[in-house]
């Protein structure tokens, strides 16, 4: 096997930003050719300021309208330092790392324009706490003589809310945080007629996550577009030399490039190579397709490979999903065979199928109905598995399929769809390659989105042609 090249994340990405969203965005740096060290996002300060932002005006629009949404009147969420519940970090501004041993937080519905009253309970460090927050809440906790438990339970019985929503869920983990001990210790504190009031805050916490702000979502085309240009990137020569570089060589170049960027990963980047069956042109012996595992010498990119990349990464509470392929040319080549071509357009039509199908309170087990039967009439051989993208990767959100349900995805899938949401549109379909000698061939396709009133649209646009390595 030849030597290995070592990669480094050097290429420029010639990244203009250009982000016309207000002074906070001003402060997003664009990469400029030659900086393949400099970061994407700005420096922590800036950075606290524009997430801070977006969060107040979540808690302005976001919080009332998913309360009033739900018919609940007060969210109460309780967490320990260390068991924080999964939706406490998108509640508290940045720095805000932790919860201070116990941090209670309290949301109350006014009503109308009065909007929601959001308090935070905390005993501990209070004044360092108090001072990180001090912004978006009111201290809850004044008197080191009151039990942080009572004092909790008195400015409920202050409000009293008919319905108290607490995050316990048996479908999302995203809403399920209380822990039994602490969901034992509020029902004791509230006594027995206020914790008759407690109900699940499933929705609740759901479509505060998964529900964008107008900012968020115009920044998010940005970090889309991002993406696509690390995978173009990761898809060249700059990059890959044939006979030399690893699948293996493009993950870790992968991350390296996020970590330059300073972008985190949110799961570990893949990548995969095809290869046509042996017997066929340029076929090698061993098998058509090769994951993320297999003996060294077949992961080792050669011309006529098919590749095949799934990475993401999140910044500023947002992640992204891509799933692009690309083609390794032989000599005399100009494009990917026209087989693989052919299934890159399946993909873009089913893409098509599905995105017509997203309607507003549809549940995603009907949206998957409906675009599978779509794809049905129109002879695809389709597979779907969307999921929604927010501070996690498979985030809060309904379910359009998972790879091994397609006859629906039991609670998740019944959720239904809101507007203004962040998507990965993921799905694969089935195509024979003539040029593979009729081998049928799996295509998987994924590209960020956003689902607003106009309907489904890719922010940094969409995969329609093979990336093409010379």
């Amino acid at each position: 096997m030849a030597a290995r090249r070592p990669l480094a994340p050097t290429t420029a990405l010639g990244l203009a930003l250009g982000l016309a969203l207000g002074s906070a965005l001003a402060a997003c740096r664009a990469p400029s050719a030659g900086s393949g060290t400099q970061p994407f996002l700005p420096g922590l300060r800036e950075r606290a300021a524009l997430y801070n932002g977006w969060l107040a005006e979540r808690f302005e629009r976001v919080l009332p309208e998913v309360m009033r949404r739900e018919g609940i009147d007060m969210w109460v969420v309780v967490c320990r330092e260390h068991a924080e519940d999964p939706v406490y970090p998108t509640l508290v501004p940045y720095p805000n790392m932790f919860a201070w041993r116990l941090t209670m937080l309290l949301f109350f519905d006014r009503g109308g324009a009065a909007g929601v009253e959001r308090i935070a309970v905390n005993p501990y460090g209070s004044g360092d706490f108090n001072r990180e927050i001090g912004d978006h809440y009111r201290p809850g906790w004044v008197d080191p003589a009151e039990d942080p438990w009572a004092r909790l339970a008195r400015l409920v019985r202050e409000r009293d809310p008919k319905r108290i929503a607490i995050d316990e869920s048996k479908v999302f983990a995203f809403a399920d945080g209380l822990s039994a001990t602490l969901k034992e210790r509020l029902a004791a504190a509230l006594g027995p007629e206020l914790a008759g009031r407690l109900v699940s805050a499933e929705r609740l916490a759901v479509g505060w996550l998964e529900k964008r702000v107008p900012a968020e979502l115009a920044f998010y085309a940005r970090l889309a577009d991002l993406n696509r240009r690390v995978a173009a990137e990761a898809f060249s020569r700059a990059v890959i030399e044939p006979g030399v570089t690893t699948i293996d060589d493009l993950a870790w170049w992968t991350r390296e490039r996020f970590a330059a960027l300073g972008v985190e990963a949110w799961f570990q980047p893949i990548f995969y190579i095809l290869r046509p069956p042996e017997g066929t042109a340029g076929g090698p012996a061993g098998g058509a397709s090769v994951a993320a595992s297999g003996e060294a010498d077949r992961r080792v990119v050669r011309p006529g490979d098919v590749l095949r990349c799934d990475i993401g990464f999140a910044a500023l509470g947002l992640t992204t999903d891509l799933q692009e392929v690309a083609y390794v040319l032989r000599e005399g080549e100009t494009d990917a065979p026209a087989g693989w071509r052919e299934a890159l357009r399946l993909g873009n039509r089913l893409q098509d199928i599905l995105a017509a199908e997203f309607r507003e309170g549809r549940t995603g087990n009907e949206t998957l109905a409906a675009a599978l039967a779509a794809a049905r009439a129109e002879g695809l051989e389709a597979r779907i598995y969307s999921h929604p993208l927010n501070r996690y990767g498979h985030g809060a959100g309904s379910r359009v399929g998972l790879p091994d349900m397609q006859g629906g995805v039991p609670g998740m899938g019944d959720y239904p769809l809101h507007i203004d949401t962040c998507w990965a549109i993921e799905l694969g379909v089935a195509a024979v390659v003539p040029e593979w000698g009729g081998q049928k061939v799996q295509l998987a396709l994924e590209q960020s989105a956003v689902f607003t009133a106009a309907g489904v649209a890719y922010p940094a646009g969409r995969q329609t042609a093979f990336r093409l390595i010379r």
